[in-house]
């Protein structure tokens, strides 16, 4: 990797212990080293000189490794190679819903029912008499009519079992759900589906990339809530503005390294689904996520689909949605960032120190990035930094409004200033953030 201060860099775990009894399935790593090259002009990889850094690198290593790994491209460097522990190869099935060779009226009739099948096989898998094993095998891409699943799985069993419970058990009506045989992956399946002359033989991007692409987010339903009651999941069904992402669940919460950044609201998901604003914020948010604590705002958006016009609720009141038709300068004052939004308070204020460390001069600083929204990185655009403006800043935490992520810290000083009123010692303890 290549550093904004132009050092390569590799680096990775080299101690862990294990965190079994804190129900994970791999260890948390503990430790993790890196060395420097020592000649970055040498083009040939056979002459590269790895060394321990110089005394002047002040780079953790450690806090490197988490912002990398989850914390958003374009920001920290870059990426030059990656290693990657694999899975194994599972047998891989799919299936399609009234798709091929065109839609069936009788089978556009029961949508419906294929929307809650989905729904509970992917996260309510007891409904259906279906293990948990089996449910975590499959998922399903923000398209009404596909599920892919390797690995054992209970699919057209389930798919007959939930229109017998809806008084719909008909030969018919189940093989509107039908296996696609001989395809050994989904690779394999999406070259066979896309027309793809530019590359032949290549998997292609599906889908393919457009020139605004999504506007908003999705969030990240707790698997917790949809367990509370059978009637959250058909709140979900009743007013979701799509079909959800379910690609989430399993071995996320519990086979983490816990040495990345992705946030917890991400690895808890049971699926991903979009709102109307004025009802998620007002309805939904609340019962969701733990909202109780207003200096710290919960993660709550997927990072991976997270588009332009993503924020958060008004910072004074987080049951109100962010005003669509406001500037960017209104809704970066008065709404909760789009970078809080996704990490939450206390993972973005690591993840900034870090970009401060790693970046001061915020010469990687891309639209909605780790610390896009900060006031250096505006500074760094100017391109007219002084000599004291290119040193390496603070990592210290101030309390001063401009360090302030976003709302929920903002909140806080708020709150200091209230409580100040009745408890002057307080305000000290509000307002660090």
């Amino acid at each position: 990797m290549v550093l904004p201060n132009g050092v390569h860099v590799k680096f990775g775990p080299t101690e862990w212990e294990d965190a079994s009894a804190e129900g994970f399935i791999v260890p948390r790593t503990k430790v993790v080293s890196g060395v420097c090259r020592s000649n970055p002009d040498e083009h040939d990889e056979e002459k590269w000189i790895w060394e321990r850094c110089p005394e002047d690198f002040d780079i953790d290593f450690n806090d490197l490794y988490f912002a990398v790994r989850g914390g958003g491209g374009g920001t920290w460097g870059v990426v030059t190679s990656v290693f990657l522990q694999l899975h194994d190869y599972l047998p891989f099935s799919s299936y399609f819903f009234n798709r091929y060779p065109s839609p069936i009226e009788e089978c556009s009739a029961i949508a419906p029912q294929f929307a809650e099948f989905k729904a509970k096989y992917m996260s309510a898998p007891s409904l259906l008499n279906v293990t948990k094993e089996h449910s975590l095998a499959c998922g399903s891409p923000n398209s009404f009519e596909e599920i892919y699943c390797y690995g054992e799985e209970d699919v057209m069993q389930a798919w007959a079992r939930l229109l017998d419970l809806n008084n719909l058990a008909d030969p018919a009506k189940v093989a509107c759900l039908f296996n696609i045989s001989g395809v050994p992956g989904y690779a394999e399946l999406t070259i066979l589906g896309n027309k793809n002359d530019r590359i032949p033989g290549k998997v292609p991007d599906s889908p393919a990339p457009s020139p605004s692409g999504n506007p908003l987010a999705g969030v990240l339903v707790p698997q917790s809530w949809l367990d509370e009651s059978e009637e959250n999941v058909k709140t979900v069904l009743e007013n979701e503005s799509t079909t959800p992402y379910y690609a989430f669940g399993g071995a996320t919460a519990s086979g983490p390294d816990q040495a990345n950044s992705l946030s917890q609201a991400h690895r808890n998901a049971a699926f991903m689904a979009y709102f109307s604003d004025d009802y998620f914020w007002g309805n939904l948010f609340p019962k969701m996520f733990d909202i109780s604590d207003k200096t710290k705002f919960p993660p709550v958006f997927g990072s991976n689909h997270a588009g332009f016009l993503t924020a958060g609720p008004l910072k004074e009141d987080w049951t109100k949605p962010c005003p669509p038709e406001w500037t960017f300068e209104e809704r970066r004052e008065k709404c909760i960032s789009f970078q809080e939004a996704i990490y939450g308070t206390e993972r973005l204020a690591r993840l900034e120190a870090i970009k401060k460390a790693v970046d001061p001069q915020f010469i990687f600083n891309c639209v909605n990035c780790i610390g896009n929204n900060l006031p250096e990185a505006s500074k760094s655009q100017d391109d007219e930094l002084s000599p004291s403006d290119s040193e390496p800043e603070s990592l210290s935490l101030s309390a001063n409004p401009s360090d302030e992520p976003s709302g929920a810290s903002s909140m806080s000083s708020v709150a200091a200033v209230t409580s100040a009123i009745a408890v002057y010692v307080l305000i000290n303890a509000f307002s660090c953030v």
